[in-house]
């Protein structure tokens, strides 16, 4: 009797770990089908923050205005992408930088820069915002940047420009 009351109860617990895997399995593959939505090319058409402070998000030392305008190309398939900012007035040379993105939770989106000549793994450090909103052709996303022991919300809009 012992017997066949722990062969029941090790079958259930069994059939409990794989339900519970079916549904994080399906979790996993509804963020990336979100996600792939995101795949293309875009432009941010405004950067949304308290304008009392100065802002030079992603330590590309300009300003968070100078990404008005910038292009970012995201391909989801393998997790790569490069964003260009325009350069002119005080947001200097323009520069392209690549990058290696990621999507964790279903709207944490991480990326981190890939310098010239490394690899992605050997970076360890990046920047993760918050997908805050998603349709077609638009996305937004939030950063949080420390400052004072507050946070400064800043809010990147996007709006598709191409390829999908």
């Amino acid at each position: 009797m012992k017997k066949l009351l722990f062969a029941g109860m090790l079958g259930a617990s069994v059939f409990a770990v794989s339900c519970s895997g079916v549904k994080n399995a399906k979790t996993a593959q509804n963020q990336r089908s979100e996600f792939l939505k995101m795949k293309g090319d875009w432009q941010i058409v405004s950067v949304n923050y308290d304008k009392e402070f100065k802002i030079k998000p992603f330590d590309d030392g300009v300003d968070a205005q100078c990404f008005v305008g910038s292009h970012w190309r995201l391909i989801p398939n393998n997790w790569t992408g490069a964003y260009t900012v325009n350069g002119g007035g005080t947001c200097g040379t323009g520069f392209t930088q690549p990058i290696k993105i990621d999507v964790v939770s279903g709207n944490t989106f991480n990326f981190k820069k890939i310098a010239d000549g490394t690899k992605a793994k050997q970076n360890t450090a990046g920047y993760t915002l918050t997908l805050v909103s998603q349709s077609t052709d638009q996305f937004s996303l939030e950063q949080n940047i420390p400052f004072d022991g507050e946070n400064v919300r800043v809010v990147y809009n996007f709006e598709r420009t191409g390829m999908k």
